[in-house]
């Protein structure tokens, strides 16, 4: 079969989906990185009678929150679907936010945070498994690189709305900001396409049908072998069958260290920056730095990743990442540490990324969404523990061995991703080739 008379029309389909999973993921960037831009000056002003460890704590909320939303959302999106649950993740999180702009104390303001974790933890691995089903063969890792661009551009946003509003507003007012997704839920729930694979796999045949007609694309084939309602039964025990469950514990390792890695640094970047001698201004700049660093990244090693192997670039990426936080706990000329700060985002963000890359590339598309989100779910107990952890060193008058910490956590995600991709490597040689990885296609 020729692919070149539907390429236009599939390209059509995927520019569609992607696009409006890359402007949901903006808006979770935008409303996880807003707590980080804006802590300095709520611990400047005491707002809430906050002190740095119980910053950390609300800081651990949202991640905890983020955990829940990504157990729960990987199963719940291969049942009802990952439009409708994405359309309720951004809904949730946006109203969270409103609590968190209307709260007189720390309860409260730690309550909206953490429901705002939960649909932000919900919808980012839903967006990934969406991206992962239109995209063309063999271009898995990019496209799910473009799309957590947009979480980084979240997070330049999350700076500069420190910059512009909180200042004449007050901190409540970025809050506010980070209500106005919500305006964006009815697009989303108009326009984004449901999977077509998901349809399928799940047995809603006519509605699929439909779909394809619309976009005059293909209908993917059907899972044989299995049916719907058994999917839905076993679709996380499927994580573990035959020599799976290596595999799966090797990934959640290496997610735990990443997330670790990824909202230890978010949330205290600029305060530990500050902490080193920088004045807020630098502090935030280097908000904005890690966050370029981290688009480029993304393109950079779904590139890579394509051509040599999610988790090998992966690994390679988490040893650079350490050696870039590590050198940030040492004092630099200012354009030295914004060189550093600029390329350890590059390695950070995607070392991450890629191993949801594997795992998304490497399921099946029925079950993806389970794979994906407790990946990111176990890993967020990681992230749970970053925020915290920052917050005890500071409040411990230790914030110099933040960077210390967090390069360890760094390292040990290289070595777990690291014996995923000898162990991947060694499978595929000993395969007939039909279940390929990521930069194998």
């Amino acid at each position: 079969m020729s692919p070149s008379p539907t390429a236009p029309r599939v390209g059509r389909l995927a520019l569609l989906a992607v696009g409006l999973c890359w402007l949901a993921v903006l808006f979770d960037g935008l409303d996880m990185f807003i707590y980080g831009s804006v802590l300095p000056h709520m611990l400047a002003e005491k707002a809430l009678g906050l002190t740095p460890d119980q910053a950390g704590d609300l800081g651990s909320y949202a991640t905890f929150g983020m955990l829940v939303g990504a157990l729960a959302a990987g199963t719940v999106a291969d049942r009802i679907g990952r439009k409708t649950l994405m359309v309720a993740c951004v809904a949730l999180f946006s109203l969270a936010s409103g609590l968190c702009a209307m709260a007189g104390g720390v309860a409260v303001f730690g309550l909206g945070r953490t429901l705002a974790g939960i649909g932000l933890g919900g919808l980012l691995p839903t967006a990934i498994s969406m991206v992962c089903d239109f995209a063309p063969r063999g271009r898995g890792a990019l496209a799910i690189g473009m799309l957590m661009t947009a979480h980084h551009a979240g997070g330049i946003l999350s700076a500069y709305v420190a910059l512009w509003v909180v200042e004449p507003l007050g901190w409540r007012a970025a809050f506010w900001f980070c209500v106005l997704p919500l305006l964006f839920v009815p697009v989303l729930a108009r326009f984004l396409p449901e999977s077509l694979s998901f349809l399928v796999a799940k047995g809603r045949s006519a509605e699929a049908g439909e779909l394809a007609r619309r976009y005059e694309v293909e209908l993917p084939a059907a899972p044989a072998g299995e049916r719907p309602a058994t999917n839905r039964r076993h679709s996380l025990a499927n994580l573990f069958r035959g020599g799976e469950w290596g595999q799966t514990l090797l990934y959640w390792s290496a997610s735990f260290g990443g997330l670790l890695l990824v909202y230890g640094v978010a949330t205290w970047l600029p305060t530990l920056m500050r902490g080193e001698g920088y004045n807020l201004g630098s502090a935030l700049t280097f908000v904005v730095l890690f966050n370029l660093g981290g688009i480029v990244g993304m393109l950079v090693a779904g590139r890579a990743a394509d051509r040599f192997g999610a988790p090998q670039i992966s690994a390679i990426w988490f040893a650079l990442t350490a050696a870039g936080v590590f050198l940030l706990s040492v004092r630099m000329p200012l354009a030295l540490t914004f060189t550093v700060v600029f390329l350890t985002g590059v390695f950070l963000n995607s070392a991450q990324t890629m191993i949801y890359a594997t795992v998304s590339i490497r399921s099946r598309p029925e079950n993806r969404a389970t794979a994906v989100g407790w990946t990111s779910g176990m890993g967020r107990f990681g992230a749970v523990f970053g925020p915290w952890l920052g917050g005890q060193l500071l409040a411990a008058d230790k914030g110099d061995w933040g960077f210390t910490a967090f390069a360890c956590a760094g390292l040990s995600s290289m070595v777990f991703i690291g014996i995923a991709a000898l162990r991947g490597s060694k499978r595929a040689a000993g395969s007939d080739g039909k279940r390929e990885l990521m930069g194998a296609h």
